[in-house]
């Protein structure tokens, strides 16, 4: 087994579940995870980032990880990662930032796990629109994630099934009893 954990990236849309989701998991592995750092960001600063903070987010959202990546185990589940940043940024902008797409192009996760938008729409006020920009998001991963021939597990059902599903697709060698 290597000394750095497997990162696995959760992606998705608003409101589908990967905060839950990346919890469960790292419950469930006996190690951590990386919570959205958009989300804290939304909060304090109290309204949707604008273009020109798309590469801070995605730069401390990293910082974030290769920190929680020293106290993880075998995995560490990211809730979130540089990909969906530059999805919103092209959904919302109509372009990604130079500096945001080179941060993407070095960033690799070895696996990933889309968690499908079929959950209850939560509005909060704040980050989250509607449900139908959640589909339209969604639909922008599935097609980027195709383009860029990343592959994927599509995550459905409750949390525990979700877990189930995670937990089928990661490597058995790394996984506690």
């Amino acid at each position: 087994m290597s000394t750095s954990p497997l990162r696995i990236a959760l992606l998705g849309a608003e409101s589908t579940g990967k905060s839950t989701l990346a919890a469960a998991l790292a419950t469930h592995h006996h190690t951590v995870w990386v919570p959205e750092y958009l989300r804290e960001f939304v909060e304090e600063k109290q309204r949707t980032p604008q273009e020109k903070e798309q590469y801070l987010i995605a730069s401390t959202q990293l910082e974030r990880e290769d920190d929680a990546a020293r106290a993880a185990g075998a995995f560490l589940f990211c809730d979130t990662t540089p990909l969906m940043t530059a999805i919103y940024s092209q959904f919302y902008f109509g372009r990604i930032d130079a500096m945001l797409e080179n941060l993407l192009r070095a960033h690799r996760y070895d696996f990933t796990i889309v968690t499908e938008p079929s959950t209850p729409w939560i509005a909060d006020g704040l980050q989250r629109e509607s449900d139908t920009v959640r589909q339209a998001v969604h639909k922008l991963l599935l097609a980027t994630l195709a383009a860029e021939a990343i592959p994927f597990l599509l995550a459905s059902g409750d949390v525990a099934e979700r877990v189930r599903q995670v937990n089928t697709y990661l490597p058995a060698e790394y996984q506690h009893p």
